[in-house]
Order: structure tokens, then C-alpha cells, then sequence
């Protein structure tokens, strides 16, 4: 049987760098998508030792970019099984009365309107074949809300709504759908979210032993290789510190 060929968004870092390096030891070909080429291509010079690999750099908020990215795949590409929607991020975390409306634009594309691009030019194979696995990564954030998560939490309480959506629409064509919601995971999200402070970024993980991209990916696999008739549909995961997004026991 032919490896499946995997499609990965947001694969230069975290969750999605490390999926696509777990997911390359367990002989799935790689789509790898990010918008830093350089680091796409580093990605793939490691991993095609153990796989097949190609790349594509779009940023998934411009719809323009990504029907022009999916257009210059190569046909052997094409029939995609597994599509991994990860691109995101929050930016910022101040109260709605003080919230920058660049920053709300900014999560509203990539968390929402980005997952819904990717997924519109991937669908169609998925739907011909009447098989295929959407697994889309959601946030603690889309579970409940927290002190000035505000419009971050509005977008992953969409990406909720949609998987659900999605689940029901595509039921009648054999497509799965898993959303996974992480709660704390250290990666670049804190940074991206306190515009590079250093300092800021490092305090969500203070006294505490958060999640790993390695822990998400471990999840996303054992996901994705379940037996044909059995679909995970909804995980939340916490690190054991994490009792909800807003309670965290911290060591002094």
C-alpha cells in the first residue's frame, strides 16, 4: 500500500514542525507549508532521508497566495489523505476596549479565514476519493473564554463551530474530522503573541512543565493512523498543571 501524503500548514515550528518530523519516521509523505521558504527547505533536506517531501510557501491568510501554491503542486502530489490545519496564532492580550483592530484582523485571517482557504482547495480530492482525515487545531481558547482572550477566543470557538460543521457536511463522504484543542504548549505562540518580548513570552510557563509540540504531535498521529471506522473527533489536552485556561498551579 502507497504511503498517504500528509499536508501540513504552520510545519516551520511548534506543533506542525514537530508532527511533520514524527509523522516522517512513521512513512507519511509531506506537504510541507509555511510562509519561511528557508526554513521549509531546511525541514525538507532533513526529512526526505526518511521520506518523501515537497514544500509550499504561502502565507495562509492570502487567499491569492494559497490558489497559486496549490496550483504549482506537482500531480503526484495531489491526492492528498491527511490535512493538518495548524496555522495560527494569537496576537496580543489586551481587554476589548483597548484591542488593536490589526491584531484582531491578524487572528481572524490565520485562525479562521486561513483554515478555511487551505481546506477549500484540499476538500475536492478528499470528496472525489469519499475518504480523507481533516485534523484542525483548535485551543483551550475555543472551550472557554479567559480575561482578555477575547477576540483570540472568538476565533478558536469558530474553529469548534467549523469542525463540527465540517464533520456533519462531509459525513455522507467518508472525510474525518478531529479537532484538537491544547492547552498551555510552549512554541513560538507567546512570542508572536507579546510582539518578541522575551520576557513576556516566557511567563504563561512559569512554574510549570507545559506541553511540547512533541506532545501534540504524538496525539496527531495516534489520530490519524485509528482504523478506517473509527474516528477521534474532539481531544482537549492540558498539561497536568492546567486545570482549565484560566487555573494553573504553579510551583513557587
Amino acid at each position: 500500500m502507497e504511503n498517504k501524503t500528509v499536508l501540513i500548514t504552520g510545519a516551520t515550528s511548534g506543533i506542525g514542525e514537530a508532527t511533520a518530523k514524527l509523522l516522517a519516521k512513521n512513512d507519511f509523505n509531506l506537504i510541507l507549508c509555511g510562509r519561511r521558504a528557508q526554513k521549509l527547505e531546511k525541514l525538507k533536506a532533513e526529512l526526505s532521508k526518511s521520506t518523501k517531501v515537497t514544500t509550499l510557501s504561502f502565507d495562509v491568510c492570502n487567499k491569492t497566495q494559497v490558489k497559486e501554491a496549490f496550483l504549482k503542486l506537482a500531480p503526484i502530489w495531489k491526492d492528498i489523505h491527511i490535512l493538518i490545519n495548524n496555522a495560527g496564532g494569537a496576537h496580543g492580550l489586551d481587554p476589548i476596549q483597548t484591542g488593536k483592530i490589526e491584531d484582531w484582523d491578524a487572528m481572524i485571517d490565520s485562525n479562521l479565514k486561513g483554515l478555511l482557504y487551505v481546506t477549500h482547495e484540499v476538500l475536492p480530492v478528499m470528496v472525489k476519493r469519499k475518504s480523507g482525515h481533516i485534523v484542525n487545531i483548535g485551543s483551550i481558547a475555543g472551550q472557554e473564554v479567559y480575561p482578555n482572550g477575547n477576540v483570540y477566543c472568538a476565533s478558536k470557538f469558530a474553529v469548534k463551530a467549523l469542525s463540527n460543521g465540517m464533520r456533519i457536511d462531509l459525513n455522507s463522504f467518508g472525510v474525518k474530522v478531529t479537532q484538537i484543542s491544547p492547552g498551555l504548549v510552549e512554541t513560538e505562540f507567546s512570542k508572536v503573541r507579546f510582539k518578541g518580548n522575551e520576557q513576556k513570552a516566557k511567563m504563561p510557563y512559569k512554574g510549570i512543565t507545559p506541553l511540547s509540540g512533541n506532545d501534540i504531535a504524538e496525539i496527531i498521529l495516534y489520530t490519524v493512523t485509528r482504523a478506517h471506522h473509527v474516528m477521534i473527533a474532539d481531544i482537549v489536552v492540558l498539561p497536568t498543571a492546567q486545570a482549565s485556561a484560566g487555573l494553573v498551579n504553579r510551583n513557587p
